[in-house]
């Protein structure tokens, strides 16, 4: 870990990559580097902005196990009193680190493109999908910028962009896991997996669900809509799930799949 000239504390980290199929009529800008600002207390405010996106889509990648008891600490600073308490919550120190780097991650990146403090963002609760209640997806108080969060094991993904996004990503699933949830997919998924070799199922069921999640959540809907409704593909390039929006699978470490959904503006 560095400091650079301003003295925040940076965390290089892995660069998202996206596979080759468009995500919206002009192709996306490169994607930047997934670096992890946390700043301590002893600094001043984060943010030196507002800075406009790079682009209609910027995607984030990082690593729970590569961050040390300090980093966690420091980005414990940066949640606000609910995201502590649902920390506390945790009863396993790994899934406990998981949720602060993920969610001190999300206002590291947010913070810059608003100039406000990570700590002081305008978020909020969308209305539920299902009941209207206030615990729908998180949101900017603000306009023009939307994000999705995702993490998942020892990988945290978040997207930004000036459309509805999602983002998932999930360890590859078990074989038991494959088979129970066979009602979640699409009847041509079904058969599609179902024309695999055995040995080939759990990531194409992986890949396949990421990808549903993904759009899911852009919609803002969660699993309230049922994900069998939509195709997605259980292939190597995903099947876009409606006209207006894009699907491009995320290129993450082994052991994992990820994907984007953005609806085309």
């Amino acid at each position: 870990m560095t400091a650079d000239p301003g003295g925040v504390l940076t965390t290089p980290r892995i660069p998202a990559e996206v596979s080759d199929t468009p995500l919206s009529d002009s192709p996306p800008g490169p994607l930047c580097p997934a670096l992890l600002h946390l700043p301590g207390p002893q600094y001043p405010p984060y943010p030196v902005g507002p800075r406009p996106l790079r682009g209609p889509l910027e995607l984030y990648l990082t690593e729970v196990g590569n961050q040390d008891d300090r980093s966690v600490l420091r980005a414990q600073e940066l949640l606000d009193a609910q995201e502590r308490a649902r920390a506390r919550a945790f009863r396993r120190p790994r899934d406990r680190d998981a949720y602060v780097i993920a969610h001190a991650t999300l206002r590291a990146l947010l913070s810059p493109l608003l100039g406000v403090p990570a700590d002081e963002l305008p978020l909020m609760r969308e209305p539920c999908a299902g009941c209207g209640g206030p615990h729908g997806r998180p949101a900017l108080r603000t306009s023009g910028v939307h994000f999705s969060l995702s993490h998942s094991g020892d990988l945290v993904l978040v997207a930004l962009a000036g459309a509805p996004v999602g983002v998932d990503v999930e360890g590859v699933a078990t074989v038991e896991a494959v088979r129970s949830a066979q009602c979640a997919l699409h009847a041509a998924e079904v058969a599609e997996l179902a024309r695999l070799p055995a040995h080939e199922r759990q990531a194409a069921f992986t890949r396949t669900w990421v990808r549903k999640e993904a759009y899911l959540k852009g919609l803002g809907t969660g699993l309230v809509r049922d994900p069998a409704l939509d195709h997605v593909g259980t292939g190597a390039r995903p099947v876009s799930p409606a006209p207006d929006w894009s699907l491009r699978d995320v290129l993450v470490p082994a052991g994992y799949a990820a994907a984007v959904a953005l609806r085309r503006e």
